[in-house]
C-alpha cells in the first residue's frame, strides 16, 4: 500500500503547475507563465483602446491588431500550443474570413448609394450615462482589419509554432 507523504497535501494539482517541463519537453518558466496570464488581459484592453482611439489619435485597426497579436505571441511563448488553444476559442480562418468580410463590405457599402468607395459618415447619438457619442463608419473597417490581423497572427503561431515544437 503506497501512501502519499504528509507533505504533499499542498502540492499543486493544476496541470500547468505540475511539472518543470510541459508535454513537449520544453523547459518551463513559471514566472513567465504567471506574468503572461496577468499581462494578457491588460494588453488586449490596450489593443481595443488603440482600435477605438485610431480616428482621433494614433492607432486604428492595424495597430490594435498588432498589439493584440503580440499578446497572443506572449501566451504562446509562455505555454506553447496548449496555452494558445486555451485562449483562442475561434479558429483562425474564421477570424480572418470575418475580418476580411467586414472590411470589404464596409469599403464597398458607400458605392451602393452613389458615394466613392471607402467614404465615411459620422453618426452622432446620445447614450444615457455617457452623453453624446460620435461614431464614424470607418470604425467598422478598422474592426475588420483588427480581426484580420489577429487571425493571421494566431494562424501563424499555430502553423509555424507546431513545426518548431515538433523539431525539439
Amino acid at each position: 500500500m503506497s501512501r502519499e507523504p504528509w507533505w504533499e497535501w499542498d502540492a499543486p494539482r493544476e496541470r500547468w503547475l505540475l511539472t518543470e517541463r510541459d508535454c513537449n519537453g520544453w523547459p518551463r518558466s513559471l514566472l513567465l507563465e504567471v506574468c503572461a496570464r496577468i499581462v494578457f488581459p491588460t494588453v488586449l484592453l490596450l489593443s481595443v483602446y488603440l482600435l477605438f482611439a485610431g480616428h482621433n489619435n494614433s492607432g486604428g485597426g492595424f495597430t490594435g491588431g498588432l498589439v493584440a497579436g503580440l499578446a497572443f505571441v506572449l501566451r504562446y511563448l509562455a505555454g506553447g500550443r496548449v496555452e494558445l488553444t486555451a485562449v483562442v476559442r475561434v479558429r483562425p480562418p474564421v477570424l480572418i474570413g470575418t475580418g476580411l468580410s467586414i472590411a470589404v463590405v464596409t469599403a464597398l457599402a458607400p458605392a451602393l448609394v452613389g458615394l466613392p468607395v471607402l467614404a465615411t459618415d459620422l453618426w452622432t447619438f446620445a447614450l444615457p450615462l455617457v452623453g453624446e457619442v460620435k461614431l464614424a463608419t470607418s470604425l467598422f473597417l478598422d474592426v475588420g482589419v483588427y480581426l484580420l490581423i489577429v487571425g493571421v497572427v494566431v494562424d501563424l503561431l499555430g502553423t509555424l509554432g507546431v513545426s518548431l515544437e515538433e523539431d525539439r
